[in-house]
């Protein structure tokens, strides 16, 4: 696996802790449809949230959560919704909502974190 890999899976994990920690239980890690993946996917009582995790090594490139731009919001709403339309059960009574994560670092495990709620 390439280290750009490796860097995106720690940065995922990182993510979900920091999202358990919240009270959010992790139902899915990247979910796959024909239209494309979803790093997570979690909720609470209220709410399912599909999140979108960013993980850089360094800001050398501008801070991680500028690498989503409006054709990526929108494919993540659609892959949200077909991601609720394929788990109904999880789904009943929860509104959905899309987050950002960005992780910046050399290690994802202590680098700044920046979480964006409802972008789209």
């Amino acid at each position: 696996m390439a280290a750009k890999d490796d860097l995106g899976r720690a940065g995922e994990s990182r993510a979900a802790t920091y999202l358990t920690d919240l009270g959010f239980e992790i139902v899915d890690r990247n979910w796959r449809s024909g239209r494309g993946e979803l790093d997570l996917v979690a909720r609470d009582a209220e709410t399912i949230v599909v999140v979108e995790v960013k993980t850089r090594s360094d800001d050398a490139f501008g801070d991680p959560l500028f690498a989503v731009d409006r054709r990526k919001y929108d494919r993540l709403w659609r892959l949200a919704l077909a991601w609720r339309q394929d788990h109904p059960v999880s789904a009943i009574g929860r509104r959905l909502r899309v987050d950002l994560i960005g992780i910046t670092g050399p290690d994802p495990r202590t680098g700044r974190l920046d979480h964006l709620e409802d972008v789209c």
